[in-house]
């Protein structure tokens, strides 16, 4: 008899680059839940972003599903989703591994939409975006984990830093399955 699974909302962060797309995938793989990539429901065709008023709006109807995996990262909305969320997995990869991930995912879908992208976001070299990516752990990682460490006894948190430990997560989840 299969047990219940005891993750039902799961928010995948962290850098550009670290794999939230591809573990959220992985995830699913073992869980079976719906998968919200935040940037299709973010991003409109060309690049477009969503106002903030709508963008709030959009996020606290996706958090009332009954079940996901969510991944991406919005500090705008982060409160929102973590408190509705029961387990938070952080990929806390280093700088240089995610910018040289966004380098070789640019240069493979140049021109291109990618899956976990909405149609009309076609790949492209944007220096800015490369700049969010650069700085992104200097600005943020900190805070990150202040936020996670006030909330680790009262949701389960993954703080993962290499892909092997991103891999035993996973094999730890499907065990509990």
């Amino acid at each position: 008899m299969k047990k219940e699974n005891k993750l039902k909302k799961i928010l995948v962060i962290g850098c550009c680059g670290a794999g939230k797309s591809t573990f959220s995938k992985k995830l699913y793989s073992i869980l079976n839940l719906e998968i919200i990539h935040l940037d299709q429901y973010y991003h409109k065709p060309n690049w477009e972003e969503t106002e903030q008023d709508e963008w709030n709006k959009i996020v606290n109807n996706l958090v009332q599903k009954p079940a996901w995996i969510m991944d991406g990262n919005y500090s705008g909305t982060m409160d929102v989703r973590v408190e509705s969320a029961d387990t938070i997995i952080y990929l806390d990869y280093p700088t240089l591994k995610c910018f040289w991930r966004v380098i070789k995912r640019i240069l493979k879908y140049h021109g291109k939409e990618r899956p976990d992208m909405p149609q009309g976001c076609k790949e492209r070299f944007d220096l800015e975006f490369l700049h969010y990516v650069a700085t992104f752990n200097s600005k943020n990682r900190k805070e990150i984990l202040e936020k996670l460490n006030l909330i680790k006894n009262e949701k389960k948190v993954y703080v993962l830093k290499t892909d092997r430990a991103a891999d035993l997560c996973l094999g730890q989840i499907a065990e509990m399955q």
